[in-house]
């Protein structure tokens, strides 16, 4: 029995299904996660309506890596849970009501409250101390919408058709050998050796690979092939030696500067400023309402590192919008301060205010991990113990690499009781200065050692300009909006392909002369009579033999081409008289070969009936 119905039924059920929501933050949020062997699945729903009935917000799948399908039922339903509530963070973190958690493994009902973790909990239930949540057993039957969006990454059982490896173009006929056969039949000429086992065949010599260059050959091709250069993975050391910055001479005169965002609101602060003196290591945190313009980075500069220790005389930072604006190279040019930007997807250039960045998110969590709206008073502790770590570098803690001796941390550990005069005070400070440099040379003697253990030299590349001995400038094009400049790490060099490798290659541009297109002239092979003119074959530098055709003797721009070709064929067809042609002058000919006017392309088309 089939049942009618109507627009207006229709109309109904569309408009009263469970339908995709925007997210409202006052209602309670409720996550639906599902793991399965090969990707995880996520949905975020909210409850609308009189009896709340959870509608879907968002959806979220994604495939497992490697690593990951590795793990452990538990962990991959643990994994699935981070994965939500890193992807909905900013819907889930500090909301108004505990959201909700349903899954389909029992287990993680005790969650929050276990005692002993693996690893990987460890280090996620530190995340999950940002959420406010519970988790809730589902049975997986009735946990279907996360369960379909992570097993939409299984593996089809239908087969797999595979690839073939040459184009279809370098395929003539298929050949067919029977191996066997041929080489059983040679034993006759040369029978096995004594001593040859009985399971083995035999193989003459006259079978072996007569192709001498053979490994040569196929490794120049590879590294030719522009795909490859392009797509494949190298498993060689990173490139590029370690270049260390240069080592100041006394505090706070080569600054690094990086931020810290994203923070919880604090006060109105979310963001820190991090500022670190490369040669003492210590560092001042300024918290910031957001991410500063170019002039809030210069007045906040002022007010807490200018002003304490004077102008720097170079600044180090990254390729933000900040340090990259007009305002801010007007401002230190006019200070007399040097600005330095490390190289594009290269922070290690930075590596010592990133590294503090780590330490700095670090100290917050583990002080402000349930009061997380209270880190920027907490900040000023973090700058001060920062301060007073001894420092693997220099053997001495920031405080007396600046000032020559080490403030108490606490008022019970006593201070000196002898306050030394200022040139005493002076000439303590200038020797620790001294002893800190001799420190941080024999430490990034150290380190350059160590590091370039595990890499190798960087090739030369003639690309535009070296702005350093890592870092290279690259001729992009206009619409690409990112830096020019990049360390050798992310550089692959160019191998120039031989005369069979031009079919993986994009044929080469035309020469503009005079206005006209030209193209460069490999070889003259034959030529010909038609119609009283003289025909010439050519074959083109950087095309294939598919490209080859006969061109007008008028058309070659370069007479020595016929010249030539003649002199060393001299039975082919030639001008009568026999002598010099009318030479053709055209600016910006190149050495070594001549240019004609036609397009191989185009007069191959205009060539579709030959005269013979």
């Amino acid at each position: 029995m089939r049942l009618a119905w109507t627009d207006q039924q229709l109309k109904d059920c569309f408009t009263t299904a469970p339908i995709l929501r925007h997210p409202d933050p006052d209602l309670p949020f409720v996550v639906e996660e599902d793991a399965s062997s090969s990707g995880l699945g996520a949905v975020l729903s909210q409850p609308h309506g009189e009896p709340g009935k959870l509608h879907p917000c968002e959806f979220y799948s994604r495939t497992l890596t490697a690593a990951e399908a590795n793990y452990d039922v538990g962990n991959r339903e643990l994994l699935s849970i981070k994965a939500a509530l890193e992807e909905w963070r900013h819907w889930l973190e500090g909301v108004c009501h505990p959201f909700q958690v349903l899954t389909d493994h029992r287990n993680l009902e005790y969650l929050c409250g276990a005692k002993r973790l693996n690893p990987w909990q460890a280090r996620w239930a530190l995340f999950f101390t940002r959420f406010q949540f519970t988790v809730t057993y589902r049975p997986g039957s009735k946990n279907g919408k996360a369960d379909a969006l992570s097993r939409q990454f299984e593996a089809s059982s239908e087969p797999v058709q595979a690839d073939l490896i040459l184009p279809v173009t370098a395929i003539l006929a298929p050949v067919r050998w029977n191996l066997v056969e041929e080489i059983r039949r040679a034993h006759a000429d040369e029978p096995p050796p004594a001593g040859c086992p009985p399971a083995k065949i035999f193989v003459p010599l006259q079978f072996h690979p007569q192709w001498p260059s053979l490994g040569p050959d196929v490794e120049g091709y590879v590294q030719a092939c522009p795909m490859c250069a392009q797509a494949r993975t190298s498993r060689q050391l990173p490139e590029g030696l370690l270049e260390p910055l240069s080592i100041p001479r006394h505090p706070w005169s080569h600054l690094s500067v990086d931020f810290l965002t994203y923070l919880p609101d604090s006060g109105g602060f979310t963001a820190v400023m991090v500022v670190v003196d490369r040669f003492s290591k210590g560092c001042k945190l300024i918290p910031l309402k957001g991410l500063p313009t170019a002039m809030q980075i210069a007045d906040a500069m002022f007010q807490h590192v200018f002003r304490n220790f004077g102008l720097p005389e170079n600044i180090v930072s990254d390729r933000g919008p900040q340090f990259t604006s007009q305002v801010w190279g007007s401002l230190c040019a006019l200070l007399g301060i040097g600005v330095s930007l490390s190289s594009g997807y290269h922070p290690q250039s930075n590596g010592q205010v990133e590294h503090l960045n780590q330490e700095i998110s670090r100290f917050l969590r583990s002080y402000c991990s349930r009061e997380q709206q209270r880190w920027s008073e907490f900040l000023p502790w973090a700058e001060y113990a920062q301060n007073s770590l001894i420092h693997s570098s220099t053997g001495l803690t920031p405080f007396q690499c600046v000032l020559g001796y080490q403030p108490p941390l606490f008022p019970w550990s006593g201070e000196p009781s002898d306050v030394p005069a200022v040139e005493e005070w002076y000439r303590l400070s200038q020797e620790v200065w001294e002893w800190a440099h001799v420190r941080l040379q024999r430490a990034v003697w150290r380190q350059r050692i160590q590091a370039n253990r595990r890499r190798r030299p960087h090739p030369s590349y003639q690309i535009i300009r070296q702005v350093n001995p890592v870092a290279y400038r690259l001729r992009l094009p206009a619409s690409y909006c990112i830096c020019p400049t990049f360390h050798v790490s992310l550089l692959k060099p160019a191998h120039p392909a031989t005369r069979g490798d031009t079919d993986c290659m994009e044929p080469p541009p035309p020469l503009d002369i005079e206005g006209s297109p030209a193209y460069q002239v490999h070889a003259l092979l034959d030529s010909r009579r038609v119609r009283s003119q003289i025909q010439y074959l050519m074959d083109w530098e950087g095309y294939g033999p598919e490209e080859r055709l006969w061109v007008d003797a008028a058309d070659i721009l370069d007479p020595s081409l016929t010249e030539d070709f003649h002199r060393d064929h001299p039975n082919q067809p030639a001008p009568h008289p026999r002598g010099r042609l009318r030479r053709r002058t055209p600016g910006g000919v190149p050495r070594g070969g001549g240019s004609v006017t036609t397009c191989p392309r185009a007069a191959r088309e205009r060539e579709l009936s030959p005269v013979f």
